[in-house]
């Protein structure tokens, strides 16, 4: 029979089930609303509204690599126990999500849950968690160079990073893929909040200035020095928060910048890092 858009419309607001749930619901019960309702409480879709609001500190985030690593993804797939985190039908439906998210490539959350529909109802209703779909990332390569994907063995932190090369064959040589690797586990171990200096909010770099300033003042030194050491502690607050300026968590003598040189410099081309994405688990949701 011919179900309603209004129809379908009051019995999600009764349930807060999907849409696709109600209008099959009031299909399979002659379009009755009542005994729709109690039809979706019988399959236990009607609850997901209810778990909608728990909260969710487990899950994983997924990436997806092209072959030749000219282009990856990652989306963060949330739940609310380690136990689901690890089921087959939780691992699954992240995979879904990212090929989701590699394919179609949705501008931001909004976009990808439009594309999702109802399949984040559905996990709730199957799982008894809640599910949650959060930031995604996809970052391609433009020219010549690969993009590094490192997702950590816990599975809560995964990085991108964006590797620039001058000639088109060095984008395939294993030394060029390593330095990716390993400059995203960097990225994942020590959490940088830019590429370089260049890149940091200002605000931020004039604020740790002027808390420097007034620390120095209070240490006593004299006035005519008091920007210079200000200026060399700024030089180590920026080797603690800028990718290229941070030691090397395999090398404590060597900056990243030493180790992208030294990569360059030993496949004989010029290697640049474009930039990087980091994305762990829940802390969007938390910086909310």
């Amino acid at each position: 029979m011919e179900i309603s858009a209004k129809l379908v419309k009051e019995l999600r607001d009764r349930t807060q089930a999907g849409m696709m749930d109600c209008k099959k619901a009031l299909q399979e019960c002659s379009g009755e609303l009542e005994v729709a309702v109690d039809w979706l409480r019988q399959k236990g879709l009607s609850k997901a509204a209810k778990k909608a609001g728990r909260a969710t500190s487990e899950g994983v985030v997924a990436s997806k690599v092209a072959a030749g690593n000219q282009s990856a993804a990652l989306v963060e797939v949330m739940c609310e126990t380690d136990f689901v985190s690890r089921g087959d039908k939780f691992q699954a439906f992240a995979t879904s999500v990212i090929d989701l998210v590699y394919d179609k490539k949705p501008a931001d959350n909004a976009a990808l849950l439009e594309l999702l529909g109802d399949k984040v109802n559905e996990q709730i209703a199957t799982l008894g968690e809640n599910i949650l779909v959060g930031r995604h990332a996809v970052m391609s390569v433009e020219g010549n160079g690969v993009i590094g994907c490192y997702v950590h063995s816990n599975g809560k932190i995964g990085v991108l990073v964006n590797l620039a090369c001058g000639k088109a064959e060095t984008a395939a040589k294993p030394e060029l893929l390593e330095l990716a690797k390993n400059v995203a586990m960097q990225v994942a171990a020590a959490n940088p909040a830019a590429l370089n200096s260049g890149e940091l909010d200002q605000a931020l770099v004039e604020r740790e200035r002027e808390v420097y300033r007034q620390k120095t003042l209070e240490e006593g030194k004299p006035a005519n020095i008091v920007e210079k050491i200000v200026d060399g502690r700024i030089h180590k607050f920026y080797q603690e928060v800028c990718l290229l300026d941070q030691v090397y968590i395999r090398d404590d003598k060597m900056a990243i910048k030493d180790v992208v040189a030294a990569c360059g410099k030993a496949i004989n081309d010029e290697v640049k890092v474009l930039g990087f994405v980091r994305l762990q688990l829940g802390e969007g949701a938390a910086a909310e």
